[in-house]
């Protein structure tokens, strides 16, 4: 009998210590989503604050068509403190201008599209670093092989330039070979090995990025070592862009973005994040306070 009650007590114990690790596993379990929510939230904080975000696209598409001082000061209203500048043939007079506002409302002329020899002297004069953004030079139709350095040897002047004033070249995903995240990162790389060109890197743009959505965790690794700036849009399937009605949407109001940029999170990406207006029908502070409330509200889903 008193065999049986030792085997009935180790039975009992047993039991005990299984249901200790059930009840444990099971908190881990609740605990665990809640512990990687803490982990993110830093992170969160740290990138999307709005004095860090960049604002883009906000000059030739603004349906306000505002003057320098107008669009500082709308930037300053925003609670945004960064701007990548675009600009039309118009807008050449008033770039020394534009830069003075930005001064006065502590603004940082974070980037230029493409290049203009009118912004050269004003580099100096005003201490400014703006990344030099600019899309891949045409290949034609060479074969695969040689297209990496075909574009590569074609920026050798904007790469020699910029390495000279001391700025940073972004190579921008506009559609095309010269669009594809793998074939960016190839020239990226092909510059740093031949022409040590350490200080060009990518600027990714989610609305130039429809065909990638289904491979994105793919696509962004192959930008991420060499990202200088992440511009955000709300992002429907490529088959639904219907004749590029819905190319640009409000953060929030497509169907992607939200995985999108939870992978984003995932992979570790702590750099400069760019807010979109680009477009024509609206105004550009409207348009910039819709990104925001959408990225703020999608953020509160991650966290």
């Amino acid at each position: 009998m008193s065999l049986n009650f030792g085997v009935v007590m180790m039975d009992n114990a047993r039991k005990s210590t299984m249901n200790r690790c059930v009840a444990l596993a099971i908190v881990w379990l609740l605990v665990m989503p809640a512990l990687q929510t803490m982990a993110v939230d830093p992170e969160l904080k740290k990138i999307f604050q709005p004095d860090r975000l960049v604002a883009w696209c906000i000059v030739p598409f603004d349906v306000r068509k505002r003057t320098p001082s107008q669009r500082a000061e709308m930037i300053d209203k925003l609670g945004m403190a960064r701007v990548a500048y675009d600009w039309r043939a118009q807008h050449v007079p008033t770039f020394e201008e534009e830069i003075q506002q930005y001064k006065k409302h502590d603004i940082e002329f974070f980037a230029f599209w493409s290049w203009h020899e009118a912004l050269e002297p004003l580099i100096a004069k005003y201490g400014i670093r703006p990344q030099i953004w600019l899309m891949l030079p045409g290949v034609g139709d060479k074969p695969d092989s040689e297209k990496v350095q075909a574009a590569a040897e074609a920026l050798r002047p904007m790469v020699e330039k910029t390495a000279k004033l001391g700025l940073r070249l972004g190579l921008y995903n506009h559609g095309g070979w010269g669009g594809e995240p793998e074939n960016l990162a190839a020239v990226c790389k092909y510059l740093r090995q031949h022409q040590n060109a350490g200080h060009v890197g990518i600027v990714y743009n989610f609305h130039h990025g429809h065909e990638h959505v289904a491979r994105f965790p793919e696509a962004f690794a192959a930008v991420k070592p060499y990202l200088l700036c992440l511009n955000l849009n709300g992002m429907v399937d490529h088959s639904d862009l219907a004749g590029n009605k819905n190319k640009i949407l409000p953060i929030g109001k497509g169907v992607h973005e939200h995985d999108m940029i939870k992978e984003v999170l995932r992979q570790g990406y702590q750099g400069p994040i760019g807010i979109l207006d680009h477009r024509n029908e609206l105004d550009a502070e409207l348009s910039l306070k819709q990104n925001l409330d959408g990225l703020d509200a999608l953020l509160n889903e991650l966290r």
